[in-house]
């Protein structure tokens, strides 16, 4: 029951911002004098209020009160929720989504981070693709509870937000984690056997924090590049807004079934598993790129999703390694996971900004594509050159 408690957090880690999506157009119908501002600081502010409190979270754990911090995070997600259908008008909106990113910001360094502190090695491994497949997985069911939902009242999308009742409820097994786990202070075996130091003061290994960083940015932003700019390639192509809904469930189940399978990839692939997830998401963006075919779409979809998938735990994992005690590796999650919500605000700046010297005057929907196939290619010289690497070894004991 401790561990299905676990587990359970991360059925909400994926969900800020979903309920709001399908009646962004509807907005300014249901507030009148809504201005264009205010409609996208509903979807920005609640993103950039995740990444500071992802990184409090991280100092936070530093203290001997994680189970605590989990439960007043909850506590905040579900509030959040609830308030949603009280809210009259749009700066209210704007008002509670900013909770609802404070509490999801607490929450999601520790949805990994009380994983890290159980397993070590390939269980710990296993478990953060477990954690992964489930937090995507839950991601893939709201999103079609929501379309549906969103037929009716305008309010009732917003009852995935109570979905933090249930870890909220269980969260009285996470007090069979044993307070050893929780608090470790021992140095990790792994770092000594390295040979690896952090810099003074800090027990980070600087190389490696920094590295893993860059890394699970960029993936981030080659992978958040189907869901931002697929739909409108797709509607330029002439194809239905429920074509456009399938191929974004498509994409969203193939990131969720690498997790449940993780071990079986890793026991198949080895050393080379991420060169080839990097040419598979290649692969992936140059078939969305090229394809004017709804079935190609979903294959570019599926085939990026599938990269992704695989690279987002084994990336999890290895935050676990970039510290020297143990104690801080919820601390290490919060850097890495932070990259993440920076490189989902920072992706629609770049992709612009790069339109702008590359592609000024078509305006094409296909270049955001094109630009990233070749990213891609450039990024998966990369792994090859450094497959070596911390960031992109396979250690045997994966497998």
């Amino acid at each position: 029951m401790t561990l299905i408690s676990i587990w359970s957090i991360s059925l909400t880690v994926n969900l800020p911002g979903l309920a709001i999506t399908p009646m962004l157009g509807n907005l300014s119908h249901i507030f009148p004098h809504t201005s264009q501002l205010e409609i996208q600081l509903i979807t920005v502010l609640p993103n950039l209020l995740i990444i500071p409190f992802v990184l409090l979270s991280g100092k936070l754990s530093l203290s001997k009160s994680k189970i605590k911090i989990v439960v007043i995070a909850l506590a905040i997600y579900l509030a959040s929720g609830i308030l949603y259908f009280f809210a009259t008008s749009m700066v209210e909106l704007i008002a509670v989504s900013c909770l609802l990113g404070v509490g999801c910001g607490l929450l999601i360094p520790l949805a990994a981070g009380l994983l890290a502190d159980v397993f070590v090695g390939k269980y710990r491994m296993r478990q953060l693709g477990i954690k992964s497949g489930i937090s995507n997985m839950a991601l893939v069911i709201a999103t079609f509870v929501v379309g549906w939902l969103s037929h009716g009242n305008w309010r009732l999308p917003f009852l995935v937000y109570l979905i933090p009742a249930i870890p909220l409820i269980l969260s009285i097994y996470l007090r069979g984690i044993p307070h050893a786990d929780l608090y470790q202070t021992t140095v990790a075996p792994d770092k000594v056997a390295t040979g690896k130091t952090a810099s003074k003061g800090s027990d980070f290994i600087i190389s490696r924090t920094w590295s893993l960083i860059a890394v699970y940015f960029f993936v981030c932003y080659a992978s958040v590049i189907v869901s931002y700019y697929l739909p409108f390639l797709m509607q330029s192509n002439g194809m239905t807004s429920s074509e456009v809904g399938t191929a974004t469930a498509i994409f969203f189940l193939a990131v969720f079934l690498p997790g449940f399978i993780l071990p079986g990839i890793l026991k198949v692939l080895r050393q080379s598993t991420l060169i080839v997830c990097s040419v598979v998401m290649m692969g992936g963006i140059m078939l969305i790129a090229v394809g004017h075919d709804f079935a190609i779409m979903c294959m570019g979809a599926v085939l990026v999703g599938f990269g992704y998938g695989v690279f987002q735990p084994l990336i999890y994992d290895k935050a676990t390694q970039i510290v020297t005690v143990p104690a801080k590796a919820t601390l290490a999650l919060s850097f890495v996971l932070a990259a993440n919500y920076v490189s989902i605000s920072a992706t629609p700046f770049i992709v612009d900004g790069m339109r702008q010297i590359f592609d000024p005057h078509t305006l094409s929907n296909t270049f955001p594509f094109i630009l990233n196939s070749a990213l891609l290619g450039i990024f998966t010289i990369i792994v090859f050159i450094f497959r070596k690497s911390f960031v992109f070894r396979i250690d045997p004991s994966y497998y």
